[in-house]
């Protein structure tokens, strides 16, 4: 039996003059913005206020949902080279494809190159100690079913990065973030961050049970978006005033299922996102 197929990529050069990896198939870039390490650090290490975070002694743990070419997984490697807290990072990943493609292409992507041995021995042993507070893990498989795992700690922070909903939208569904807020440990503040700034998956992760706040501008996006199980570390919650864009909104259903709709939201889930915590305030 023929094993799955190889996915094929093309680099492009993009605006900023850096380079990423497309997907041939389907013309998705990754990291389309400013270049692959910039997008990362603003939208994941500063709005995670990682160095912060881990400048205190204790575990703390990085979900690095769709490990791809490495770039998010690198800039905080590269921010926490001086971490007090003990560090573990878990990059999740169905396809190796892309790392050995960005491996091949290392020298045009440049910022792989200084971590290309690193790179090796995580594809090799699936871990690697890079110093005494810094272990970096490869978890390859379906998400869904490695996110519930026992031996995977649970996290402090999630770099949330698979392809995006038309090509990947059983990792965007109401039903599967129900799943992965429910895997989170509440004792254990935590934030996601995110590309998207839509209204559809807005209104899913408060559907879900996470607070849900605006995130920062990158390049000419001018808004991404932050989930998190504790209300306190959003800096821009969305507020009830939103809830009247959603409600004017045609693209407002959350995704259920298998397929996306897009139509108003429901009367129903109206009502639950009116009740939700975040607007009781």
């Amino acid at each position: 039996m023929p094993g799955p197929k190889k996915e094929e990529f093309d680099l492009v050069t993009l605006k900023s003059g850096h380079k990423s990896l497309r997907l041939s198939n389907t013309r998705q870039t990754f990291h389309p913005g400013i270049g692959p390490l910039a997008e990362a650090n603003i939208l994941h290490v500063e709005q995670q206020n990682l160095i912060d975070r881990c400048s205190k002694p204790g575990k703390f743990v990085i979900w690095d949902v769709g490990f791809g070419a490495s770039a998010n997984a690198i800039v905080a490697i590269e921010a926490l080279k001086s971490c007090v807290a003990d560090v573990e990072i878990y990059s999740f990943e169905k396809s190796l494809d892309p790392i050995h493609f960005a491996l091949e292409h290392a020298e045009e992507l440049e910022y792989i190159v200084p971590h290309v041995s690193s790179i090796q021995e995580l594809l090799k042993n699936k871990s690697i100690q890079l110093h005494s507070k810094l272990k970096w893990n490869l978890i390859q498989g379906d998400f869904r079913e490695q996110m519930i795992r026992k031996d995977i700690s649970r996290p402090s922070a999630i770099f949330y990065d698979p392809y995006s909903l038309t090509i990947n939208i059983e990792l965007w569904t109401l039903d599967f973030f129900e799943k992965l807020r429910n895997t989170l440990d509440d004792s254990i503040p935590c934030m996601l961050t995110n590309y998207t700034r839509s209204t559809v998956m807005r209104v899913t992760w408060l559907l879900a049970g996470f607070y849900v706040g605006v995130g920062a501008t990158i390049g000419q996006k001018e808004e991404t978006s932050i989930a998190t199980n504790q209300l306190e570390l959003l800096t821009q919650p969305l507020t009830r005033k939103w809830l009247d864009r959603v409600k004017a909104s045609q693209s407002a259903n959350p995704i259920r299922g298998t397929e996306q709709t897009i139509k108003p939201i429901t009367d129903e889930d109206f009502e639950l996102l009116k009740k939700h915590p975040q607007f009781q305030v």
